[in-house]
C-alpha cells in the first residue's frame, strides 16, 4: 500500500455512486518531490461526498505504477466522518478488509425476495450472454437492440475486475439511457441494484426479480492477466457458462477477438476464450461468429470440437451491426482501442447479442 495525504481542490465530474476530484498531493513521488495535482475517486456509498478544501487520505499505488484501468488515486478516508449508510442486511462484501460493508443481498433470509429464490432452480431458457472484457457490455447490448430494441436486459457483474460497480461509467451511462433494466453485483462485487452471493443467485434474480429477458454476465472493469495459461480473471466466463447451463438457461459465449492487439496470444480468438470456453466450461454454449469471416468461423469450429463441453458455432449475419455499435450511449473502448481501431472485437460482442435476441 502506498499512502499519501492531499487536499481536495475541485470536483471534476460525477456519476451515480462515484465522484472524481482534483486533489493536491504532497510528496507524491517521495519526500521532497513537491506538490502535484492528481485525479482521485471517491465512492459515495463508502465515503459520502467529500467537500472542496477537505483533507483526505489516498491510496496511490496504482497511480504510481501507471496502471491503465484503475490507474488513479482512490480516496480512502476523510477528515469528516460521513453519515452512517443504511444497512439492514447481513451479507458482508469486501469481507474482512477495512472497507467491508454490510449489505442486503437479494438471496439472504431478510430479503423480500428470499422466498422466491429459496427453491428457484430454473431460468426457463433465458439467454445468458457471457463475455470476458467489461468493454463488451455496450456492444452486446447494441447487438440485442439492433433487432429487439424493447428487450429487458440485466447486467450481472462478477468480481474478477473492479469490485464497485460505480467504477464503471459505462454502466452508469447505459442505465441512464435505459439500455439496462437493472444490475446485479455478485460475489465480492457490490453496488448494483441488487446484491447476490453467487453468480447462480445473481442470474436467478435477474430473471425472477428484475424480470429480464436476457442476462449479460461480465466482470467489472480491470481484468487481470499474467500471460500464463490459467492466470487470468477471465477464466470465470467458463464458470458462468456452467452456471447458466445448470440453471437451464441458454449460454451464449461471446468470443474475445482482436486484429490490433500487439500481443500474439490475443490476436484472432484470444487464448482467454480458448482456455475458458475450451477447458473451464463443462456445458455446451453457442459461439456466435459473423458469417462473412470464414477464418474466424474455422477457428471457432476448431475451439468447439476440441472443447471439453463441445460447443455449437452459430453463423450470424453482421448486417447493420456496425451501425448499431455507432448508436451506443457510451464510448466504445477496449484495451485502449476504439471502434475504428479494432472493430472486430465489438462486432463479435454485438453478434453474441444479436444471437441472444434471436433465441427469445
Amino acid at each position: 500500500m502506498q499512502w499519501r495525504t492531499g487536499m481536495i481542490l475541485s470536483r471534476t465530474r460525477d456519476w451515480p455512486g462515484a465522484i472524481e476530484y482534483a486533489v493536491r498531493v504532497l510528496d507524491l513521488h517521495g519526500p521532497g518531490s513537491g506538490d502535484e495535482t492528481v485525479s482521485a475517486l471517491a465512492y459515495t456509498g463508502l465515503l459520502g461526498s467529500p467537500d472542496v478544501g477537505e483533507d483526505v487520505v489516498l491510496n496511490v499505488g496504482a497511480l504510481l505504477r501507471g496502471l491503465g484501468t484503475g490507474g488513479l488515486a482512490f480516496i480512502v478516508s476523510r477528515d469528516r466522518l460521513p453519515a452512517d449508510a443504511p444497512s439492514g442486511g447481513h451479507i458482508v462484501k469486501a469481507r474482512y478488509t477495512p472497507l467491508q460493508q454490510m449489505l442486503r443481498a437479494v438471496d439472504e433470509q431478510d430479503s423480500p425476495h428470499h422466498e422466491v429464490l429459496a427453491e428457484a432452480t430454473d431460468l426457463t431458457g433465458m439467454p445468458v450472454v457471457v463475455a470476458d472484457l467489461h468493454s463488451a457490455l455496450p456492444a452486446v447490448l447494441a447487438g440485442i437492440r439492433a433487432d429487439r430494441p424493447g428487450t429487458r436486459v440485466a447486467y450481472v457483474m462478477t468480481d474478477g475486475g473492479a469490485l464497485p460497480i460505480a467504477f464503471s461509467r459505462s454502466v452508469a451511462g447505459l442505465r441512464a439511457a435505459d439500455w439496462l433494466i437493472g444490475t446485479v453485483t455478485v460475489g465480492q462485487a457490490f453496488g448494483g441494484d441488487l446484491e447476490a452471493v453467487t453468480v447462480h443467485t445473481g442470474l436467478l434474480a435477474a430473471r425472477l426479480v428484475l424480470d429480464a429477458d436476457i442476462a449479460v454476465v461480465i466482470q467489472g472493469p480491470g481484468n487481470v492477466g499474467t500471460g500464463t495459461r490459467w492466470g487470468f480473471s477471465g477464466v470465470a466466463v467458463g464458470e458462468a457458462v456452467n452456471a447458466a447451463a445448470v440453471l437451464r438457461g441458454r449460454p451464449v459465449a461471446a468470443l474475445r477477438v482482436s486484429e490490433a492487439d500487439p500481443r500474439e496470444r490475443h490476436r484472432g480468438i484470444s487464448h482467454h476464450s480458448s482456455t475458458a470456453y475450451g477447458q473451464v466450461a463443462l456445458a455446451p454454449a453457442d459461439l456466435p461468429v459473423p458469417d462473412d469471416r470464414p477464418d474466424l468461423i474455422a477457428a471457432a469450429e476448431s475451439l468447439a470440437t476440441s472443447a471439453v463441453a463441445g460447443h455449437r458455432v452459430v453463423e450470424i449475419d453482421p448486417s447493420g451491426l456496425l451501425d448499431a455499435l455507432g448508436t451506443t450511449p457510451v464510448r466504445l473502448s477496449s484495451m485502449g482501442r476504439g471502434l475504428d481501431e479494432d472493430p472486430i472485437g465489438f462486432v463479435m460482442a454485438a453478434a453474441a447479442g444479436r444471437h441472444a435476441a434471436a433465441l427469445l
